[in-house]
């Protein structure tokens, strides 16, 4: 299965660069076809929401389309190869989030190294995860909720958006900081795990906020806390775990990476534009729905906070003593 899984990651690769093969891109001309910005997560999850409402505004600034890709699979790590290996001239460009931070330590046979083979290109936004529970658990608060894992120990299932994320390593913290035993389920992103959060074949899940919360407010589930150390602006009636696991924190971001090798004016025009999109109120409005915050940086910024962000996770992995092959 795993060696089936590499040889996915390499052909998907390849194929990404034999058709994408192009001449040489300047920014003299840049974007004059449509753009592919690949992301590793399925549709209606809290990535491809964010990634739209980016791309739709970046597809107006140019007159090209920026057209989001979802290739889902291996905790991100297919969108990141296919991405990584396409030819390094703007056309392509990779969502970034913290499982391509996690997956550096959690994933021991990776056919790539994330820091070395990619160029960042900009920030665009900061969040938290929420913890929600199937409105069938009797818990209402996290205490209630460890107390409850704690006396029904197995029992309890957590769903992820997949292996490496941050959805499934928040949950790994929780899980060593509070010595809850919980089973994990992954899946293929977040918003196929709700039907089964919401029927409680699964019972809970730590997802990034924009599709938690919205989950929330239906009144599909019931949200009983945030992985921010603080209480999260855009949700301060929902505490934050910390308040009951002292020193608990598991804060996200999201970004743009394009393969190495990417003309530097290219970088320079996709941060300029992500920039300015940043400033933009009507999505900035958009981006507050979801509970992110705007987080815009040089791309010499947000590649220094990818480094941090996988030294930071690869702490975590060690301390909750977690991998995959």
């Amino acid at each position: 299965m795993l060696g089936v899984l590499r040889r996915g990651l390499f052909g998907l690769a390849l194929l990404s660069g034999i058709v994408g093969a192009s001449p040489p891109a300047s920014a003299a001309d840049y974007p004059n076809r449509p753009v592919h910005w690949l992301i590793g997560f399925a549709a209606g999850g809290p990535v491809d929401i964010v990634a739209r409402i980016m791309a739709q505004w970046l597809s107006d600034r140019f007159g090209q389309q920026f057209i989001v890709e979802n290739r889902t699979g291996s905790g991100g790590n297919i969108a990141a190869a296919a991405a990584i290996n396409a030819p390094p001239d703007g056309y392509t460009l990779l969502f970034v989030a913290p499982n391509n931070a996690i997956s550096t330590s959690l994933y021991k046979k990776l056919p790539f190294d994330f820091l070395r083979d990619t160029t960042p290109v900009a920030s665009i936004m900061q969040l938290t995860n929420m913890l929600v529970v199937s409105n069938a658990m009797p818990v209402k608060t996290v205490q209630e909720f460890i107390d409850y894992c704690k006396a029904n120990p197995g029992q309890i299932s957590y769903a992820s958006s997949g292996n490496g994320t941050s959805v499934h390593m928040s949950a790994e913290l929780f899980k060593a900081m509070t010595k809850c035993d919980m089973v994990h389920v992954p899946y293929r992103g977040s918003a196929i795990a709700f039907p089964d959060i919401i029927s409680n074949k699964v019972q809970l899940i730590f997802d990034n906020l924009p599709s938690a919360l919205e989950q929330a407010r239906g009144g599909n589930v019931r949200a009983l806390g945030v992985t921010s150390p603080q209480r999260w602006p855009s949700v301060p009636d929902v505490p934050a775990i910390a308040e009951t696991v002292p020193g608990f924190e598991s804060v996200g971001f999201y970004g743009i990476s394009a393969p190495k090798g990417t003309p530097g004016e290219i970088v320079d025009l996709l941060n300029k534009a992500v920039g300015e999109a940043l400033k933009d109120p009507k999505l900035v409005a958009r981006l507050a729905e979801t509970g992110g915050i705007p987080r815009p940086m040089t791309s010499t910024e947000f590649g220094k906070l990818v480094e941090d962000e996988t030294e930071k996770w690869r702490k975590v992995v060690e301390f909750a003593g977690v991998s995959v092959d």
